[in-house]
């Protein structure tokens, strides 16, 4: 039998019953096979994919992070050593992390747009919140965000998201820095409004 025909064998062993033995052999021939990696990636995507849902209760943000963590997995497969119920271990492992960075992320990134927002709003304040409820406010600045004029949603997310200087975002725009600044108090302030109207800052 010939190294291909011995790969699409274990490759059918493996869809049909998954047992820990098969897993420990593919496990292997994915440091050097992608096809053993791809196998792989489907026998336990949704099993992380559940953990992050579970962490992030947002469908969207999960996808997102169980793609970087495969992604992770991929690049440092070929230095793992261990069987089938490490490499679940190792998986969780990186979840966990991946899950962290992103809800740490999340919430430096909103707290950047409700420091703006309070600044500009002079003495005005978000509504407390706590760290358990990190998802729900980001869905709603992104609500917010995303019904403003495309203009003013360009300097939040350079700003803000991207964390550009004013001068990097006038050189992207075309625009002199203070022209990018009076757009950026602009939407600050519609963003505000958009905030209050949905109950997200006190009035």
């Amino acid at each position: 039998m010939t190294a291909e025909a011995k790969k699409k064998s274990l490759m059918r062993r493996v869809d049909l019953a998954n047992s820990q033995t098969e897993q420990d052999i593919l496990i292997q021939e994915a440091h050097s096979d992608s096809a053993a990696f791809a196998r792989l990636y489907r026998l336990h995507y949704e099993k992380v994919f559940r953990y992050c849902s579970r962490r992030l209760f947002n469908r969207h943000a999960a996808e997102d992070v169980t793609s970087t963590v495969f992604f992770k997995v991929m690049g440092r497969i070929g230095s793992f050593e261990g069987n089938s119920t490490d490499f679940r271990n190792w998986l969780y492992r990186i979840a966990t992390n991946a899950v962290n960075d992103h809800l740490r992320t999340a919430k430096r990134r909103a707290e950047a747009i409700r420091v703006a927002v309070h600044d500009h709003g002079r003495g005005r304040t978000f509504a407390k919140e706590t760290d358990s409820e990190v998802q729900e406010k980001n869905l709603v600045l992104k609500q917010a965000v995303l019904g403003l004029k495309p203009k003013y949603q360009i300097v939040i997310t350079l700003r803000y998201f991207e964390k550009m200087k004013l001068i990097e975002i006038a050189e992207i725009l075309g625009q002199n820095p203070a022209t990018v600044r009076s757009q950026l108090l602009r939407a600050l302030d519609k963003l505000r409004k958009e905030l209050e109207a949905v109950g997200r800052l006190e009035p």
